[in-house]
């Protein structure tokens, strides 16, 4: 089958067509055009050869790593963000489990698991120099299978896998979620109608690349013909530096964790400042809109910009529920907002059934799906049913999620069905660190939990020594924290550790981690 019409990568081609002078990418003020950066696709894909695999990619804030991504894309690879700072074994356990057979690095003597390819970009500058061509000619951004510049697209199919990212299991293990090619073209398309994207927009490259929030900026931008914008500032800690640069840089659209966005309101709340007039949209997602921040942000004088709230799960695709909360496309209130009130959630996109089952979780439907979690049958038995409404059979996936309807359709979160929570806008289920902690030698019993502080949530563990020898309470909660940090990403390090003679346990035996934070909290804060 060849290549559908709305494929993600033809979609980047025709952006190159049209404006293959515009910046695509603006890197601390450096600038590399649509032009530049398809001929850098292409090479890419050219070096990786036709269907490549799982091609793991170390990531960096440059464009480097959209060459690396895109070009994955175009050889009809599957993309595997490697974050260089997770320690050495968390990055060699997600090549094992993603499937990897190569890695795009600059480190040559990178180590990788047995049967995997190093390999480095090509050159962009030599790239940007192809022999008597011109622009992609409508396919060259799939260009490559046969080496040719601008020949010999690698056929796709909507089934084929684009890429794979990992969620907190209760295992110990991440679970890696394979995307197909038509649920991220899919959802890439809905997007640039949700954010109304043009090829004016300069857009914020903000998220991690190593969680798909950022596939929010990339896709729809380098598929409109607009600017993604990356830029040392944003990243600094300081919001006066990151603001200037905002205005600098004439950023219009910015996509920020909830977390995140509290802190920058009450930094211009503190500072009675505002957003830089380039502004005209910000997306929120991956954590509960703090209802008290959302009523600052009203009276900050932003009714000309769009505050869209944003939902959705790995597993779905990127965003399934969206509302304009603020701003001129939101629904007018007669009163502001004010604590104790829950923000909505939104309501579906256009490609997204939803459907409420039992205790009202939320389930969700469409062709944003993925396609299940690799080598794991159980695990995706278990989330993506078939579920009957009366046109038969339809595949579904479960979110955890427990939600409700409000008055005008839109969904409002309620909680979660189990105990999994969101830590800078990932999602964390606590057994995953508590089986890393219990690995420790010296720790007899764990239990994990989300502590609330201040507008965001982080993590607490509740340790019992294996022994009486480890009394040391000081010391042993040091190691443990060490221990951590040798095998797990930052997101999965508990901000507290505190050595505990005992938990707190269930009526039927399980450990109460909710039990055992509130037994403990007062001795800790």
């Amino acid at each position: 089958m060849s290549c559908p019409h709305h494929d993600v990568m033809r979609e980047f081609a025709g952006a190159a067509d049209r404006h293959p002078d515009r910046t695509a990418i603006a890197h601390n003020g450096r600038s590399l055009t649509y032009a530049e950066l398809d001929a850098w696709v292409r090479a890419t894909a050219r070096r990786l050869g036709p269907k490549p695999g799982v091609v793991g990619v170390v990531t960096s804030r440059s464009a480097a790593t959209v060459a690396g991504l895109l070009g994955t894309l175009a050889a009809d690879g599957t993309y595997c963000a490697i974050d260089p700072a997770h320690p050495e074994p968390r990055r060699q356990a997600l090549m094992s489990a993603s499937g990897c057979r190569v890695l795009i690095t600059a480190e040559p003597g990178a180590a990788v698991p047995p049967g995997v390819r190093v390999m480095g970009l090509p050159d962009p500058a030599e790239a940007a120099r192809p022999a008597g061509t011109g622009t992609t000619g409508g396919t060259g951004a799939t260009a490559g299978a046969d080496g040719a510049d601008g020949a010999g697209a690698v056929p796709v199919t909507p089934d084929d896998p684009a890429y794979i990212l990992f969620t907190s299991g209760s295992t110990g293990e991440p679970k890696p979620v394979v995307t197909p090619r038509g649920a991220i073209s899919t959802v890439v398309g809905a997007l640039r109608t949700l954010f109304g994207l043009t090829p004016a927009d300069r857009v914020l490259q903000f998220a991690s690349l190593n969680w798909d929030t950022c596939f929010e900026e990339i896709l729809p931008t380098l598929t409109t013909g607009a600017t993604l914008v990356f830029h040392d500032h944003a990243y600094s800690g300081s919001f006066r530096r990151m603001l200037r640069m905002i205005d600098a840089e004439g950023i219009t659209v910015l996509d920020l964790p909830s977390a995140f966005w509290h802190e920058l309101v009450r930094h211009l709340v503190e500072e009675r400042a505002t957003l830089p007039p380039s502004v005209r949209t910000v997306i929120v997602g991956g954590e509960a809109v703090n209802p008290a921040r959302l009523a600052d942000w009203c009276e900050l004088g932003t009714d000309a910009i769009r505050l869209v709230n944003t939902y959705g799960c790995t597993e779905t695709t990127l965003i399934t529920h969206a509302v304009d909360l603020h701003g001129p496309l939101a629904a007018g209130r007669t009163a502001p907002w004010k604590a104790g009130e829950r923000v909505p959630i939104g309501h579906p996109l256009p490609h997204v059934r939803q459907h409420l089952g039992a205790e009202g979780e939320l389930l969700v439907g469409g062709p944003s799906l993925a396609l299940g979690y690799r080598g794991r049958p159980e695990a995706t038995a278990e989330r993506f049913v078939e579920i009957d409404l009366g046109a038969g059979p339809e595949r579904y996936f479960r979110t955890g999620d427990r939600v409700c309807q409000a008055a005008d359709g839109a969904l409002v979160h309620e909680g979660r069905l189990d105990h999994e929570l969101k830590v800078r806008g990932v999602r964390v289920d606590p057994a995953e660190v508590e089986a890393q902690i219990a690995g420790h030698p010296r720790v007899g019993a764990v239990a994990v939990a989300g502590v609330t502080v201040a507008d965001h949530t982080t993590l607490a563990a509740y340790v019992v020594p294996r022994s009486p020898a480890d009394a040391d309470a000081e010391a042993l909660a040091g190691d443990v924290l060490n221990y951590l940090r040798d095998r797990v990403p930052g997101h999965l390090v508990p901000s507290r550790i505190t050595v505990v003679p005992e938990l707190a346990y269930t009526a039927s035996g399980k450990v109460d981690r909710a039990g055992s934070h509130r037994r403990y909290v007062s001795a800790t804060v």
